[in-house]
């Protein structure tokens, strides 16, 4: 199941939004259909996600029990919703850095003994086709294609044999990083958390229908030229690995977003000159069996 949030003049609740099941064509909302058959949802998708696994099969045998009619009357077609961020305000922000080995190998860094972590703030998210800000300052604006993991329910000290029970599912993160700011720091906090810079969705792809990650394709085009092109599979730390070690750290909670890093092909890496993002610059990133995440960057003063 595919499930996205978003803006529907067909389909309007009170919160100015709605959550549903994502296909080639159409949006299902889920809470019309629900409303339709006397089956009561969360108003919100982050209170769906905090349901967990209980909500997504509660979601799949509502659809798999309404008739057609009802799933008509329920959906709108795919190009007239407007996709949002699949969590707008998750309680936690956390990324590995250098946890690809194409990625460390074209830095010139150490493999990574244990996972490392860096956070970024909520106000740092966007959607889908949103703009992405360049504050007029930064010079050396780059991306970073992510597969990111969502929590479905608190997670302190769990191992990596049972860390999947606790992931609701996974979309793409858009690490926007201003390198200059990062490596003047040489600590990630500042360059890494401006406004907009971490575009995610389309959609979050549950768990159950992405039963491994293992061996998922990642890419990114700038302007239609190929930039990043590898699999999860170059990973240092899985995304099982990663949820153990974060828990031994913090408390994970539902609705958590973890960003497992990203591939080689970064732009500050590119030889024998290294390509930033300038305003008018297109990024689009594929992940395997999630969708496609697109946005452009927009100059602060035009913004």
């Amino acid at each position: 199941m595919k499930l996205a949030r978003y803006q529907c003049k067909r389909h309007k609740h009170e919160n100015g939004e709605c959550y549903g099941l994502l296909t080639a064509d159409k949006m299902v909302c889920i809470r019309r259909l629900a409303k339709k058959l006397s089956v009561k949802f969360p108003p919100l998708l982050t209170g769906f996600i905090s349901l967990g696994a209980n909500a997504v099969e509660k979601a799949e045998e509502l659809l798999e029990t309404a008739s057609e009619k009802d799933v008509a009357n329920a959906s709108s077609p795919a190009n007239q919703a407007t996709l949002l961020a699949p969590i707008a305000f998750p309680p936690k922000i956390i990324c590995m850095g250098l946890n690809y080995r194409d990625h460390v190998s074209e830095t010139g860094a150490t493999i990574p003994e244990e996972p490392v972590i860096f956070m970024k703030p909520h106000t740092t998210i966007i959607g889908p086709n949103d703009n992405i800000i360049k504050p007029s300052f930064v010079k050396k604006l780059d991306y970073e294609a992510e597969l990111a993991v969502v929590i479905g329910k608190k997670a302190k000290n769990i191992s990596a044999s049972k860390a999947k029970s606790c992931i609701f599912g996974y979309t793409i993160l858009n690490d926007i990083s201003a390198r200059d700011i990062q490596f003047k720091d040489k600590q990630w906090t500042r360059g890494k958390s401006f406004g907009t810079f971490a575009p995610t969705g389309p959609c979050i792809t549950t768990a159950n229908q992405l039963q491994d990650v293992s061996n998922l394709s990642i890419r990114t085009w700038v302007n239609k030229e190929l930039r990043q092109d590898s699999k999860t599979k170059n990973m240092i730390f899985d995304v099982y690995e990663i949820v153990h070690h974060l828990s031994r750290v913090m408390t994970l909670e539902p609705c958590d977003i973890i960003a497992t890093g990203t591939p080689s092909g970064v732009g500050f890496a590119m030889k024998p000159i290294p390509q930033f993002l300038c305003a008018g610059d297109n990024v689009r990133i594929e992940i395997e069996k999630i969708g496609v995440l697109e946005n452009t960057i927009v100059d602060q003063e035009h913004a």
